[in-house]
């Protein structure tokens, strides 16, 4: 996601639409950034918080002309609507406390001036995030040696992000290096996002991917035809454990009873250092039809009862590393960064 080349709202991908068609929608109005990140038209941790600081943004320039304390009072309304759309994500609360921060920085400022502030933080969350993919791409691509075979699970790749993803981060720099690579895409139920969207932005890259369901990974592992996995992450908490699109927990378990890493990839803004362990993670609960239907086919009777988490939680024992952008982590976790601080 990025501005729209006026200047004047949030421009995304609508993954909803994904792999059938790639349409961008415009986003002005905080009613069109809420319905976006509820609806997962824009998803993924690391884009949930770019696209909630510039949608924020583009929400609050219609009132640019308001008074300075209405204009704060709509920045108050506005971040806590937004940042309530979904409850799992850190990166979502993270982006809307830090433009608050921004703005309670410069307590004096005219309209104008708050929203010129709150425009610059806005881009450089993007720019952060960009540089940010890189840097996991750089750290995780150390560990991957010419011909790996990689298992993903939904997609934490470009579209999931501002730049070039977190867990495809790796893929891409070390398919950049020369390195042959094949990543194998979980489909992902119920909303399919490793065979509706990784596989489309690999395909694109250029880089081998092959589909398979989500019951087939522990067959694969068997057979000796994945090497290692590497996911992304929504939430990771102060002793290492991991919320992640469900299914994620299923991946850790068989890979560590096969012998093979399991590396999360994501960035530090997704580190929840005031949580202690996973069990405090408060998981999405999301609509029993996305598990009736998929896309316009029914796909279960639509009376018996569903469950429908968007998210598991991997514990830290199953974790081989974390990749972030400012180092990679190994158990005992301790995320800190030098001289002690952890903000």
């Amino acid at each position: 996601m990025q501005w729209s080349p006026a200047g004047d709202a949030l421009r995304i991908i609508d993954q909803r639409r994904l792999p059938d068609a790639c349409v961008e929608r415009e986003l002005r109005t905080v009613e069109e950034v809420m319905e976006a990140i509820r609806t997962l038209a824009v998803r993924g941790a690391p884009a949930i918080g770019v696209a909630a600081a510039i949608g924020l943004v583009a929400s609050l320039l219609p009132f640019r002309d308001e008074d300075p304390h209405l204009v704060r009072a709509r920045l108050q309304a506005h971040a806590g609507l937004i940042g309530g759309t979904r409850p799992t994500a850190v990166n979502l609360s993270w982006a809307m406390q830090r433009m608050q921060d921004v703005a309670a920085a410069r307590p004096v400022a005219t309209s104008a001036e708050l929203l010129d502030i709150l425009r610059r933080e806005a881009t450089a969350i993007l720019d952060e995030d960009i540089a940010m993919c890189r840097a996991i791409g750089t750290r995780g691509a150390t560990l991957i040696p010419d011909g790996t075979r990689i298992l993903t699970h939904c997609n934490a790749g470009a579209l999931a992000t501002a730049g070039i993803g977190t867990a495809l981060a790796p893929v891409y720099v070390a398919h950049e290096a020369g390195r042959s690579v094949q990543v194998f895409a979980d489909e992902t139920r119920p909303l399919l996002q490793g065979s509706r969207l990784t596989a489309w932005e690999l395909e694109r890259a250029g880089v081998p991917v092959t589909v398979i369901t989500d019951a087939m990974a522990a067959s694969l592992m068997r057979a000796g035809e994945i090497d290692m996995v590497l996911v992304g992450a929504d939430r990771i908490v102060r002793n290492g454990d991991v919320a992640n699109k469900i299914g994620t927990y299923n991946v850790a378990v068989i890979a560590k009873h096969h012998g093979i890493p399991f590396y999360v990839c994501a960035p530090w803004s997704t580190i929840d250092h005031a949580t202690a362990s996973g069990a405090a993670i408060d998981i999405e609960q999301r609509h029993a039809d996305e598990v009736r239907h998929v896309r316009d086919t029914v796909v279960a009777p639509v009376n018996i009862p569903v469950r429908n988490p968007a998210f598991d939680v991997t514990p830290h024992e199953l974790v081989t590393a974390i990749i972030t952008d400012r180092g990679i982590y190994r158990a005992p976790y301790a995320f800190t960064f030098p001289h002690g601080r952890t903000d």
